[in-house]
């Protein structure tokens, strides 16, 4: 069993983007599912479907002929042992607006540009470029 399921969640989506990966399956939480819907909305994976296992089955997305993954990096900044919490005025940019942050904020899981929009912060959970 795993303590970090969002942890998890990054480190087996980053493993299927280092050996090119078509799918990679999950285990399916309310977590996970919120972070593939954000990284589908956003356009870092193609898609994402329930298995019949209660696993999440994630498709990964590649761009150019030499499929280069359009996920870069993935890091988790909030941990277990150190949460990391912003107000709306003082969330981060990542690499000048190319990438994006995940948070969890009293009104479910948001990207960086949502929450500042609505004027809301949260925990930074990660980032995404």
């Amino acid at each position: 069993m795993v303590n970090d399921t969002i942890s998890d969640v990054l480190t087996r989506i980053r493993n299927g983007c280092l050996i090119q990966s078509q799918a990679v399956s999950i285990p399916l939480t309310r977590y996970g599912q919120e972070i593939c819907q954000t990284l589908e909305k956003e356009g870092y994976i193609d898609s994402f479907q329930r298995d019949s296992k209660n696993e999440l089955i994630v498709k990964l997305k590649y761009k150019g002929p030499d499929k280069k993954s359009c996920i870069t990096n993935l890091r988790r900044i909030s941990k277990p042992g150190l949460r990391v919490y912003t107000r709306n005025k003082q969330i981060p940019t990542v690499l000048g607006g190319m990438g994006i942050l995940i948070l969890s904020t009293s009104q479910g899981i948001m990207t960086d540009r949502e929450a500042r929009f609505r004027g809301i912060g949260g925990e930074i959970l990660c980032s995404i470029w």
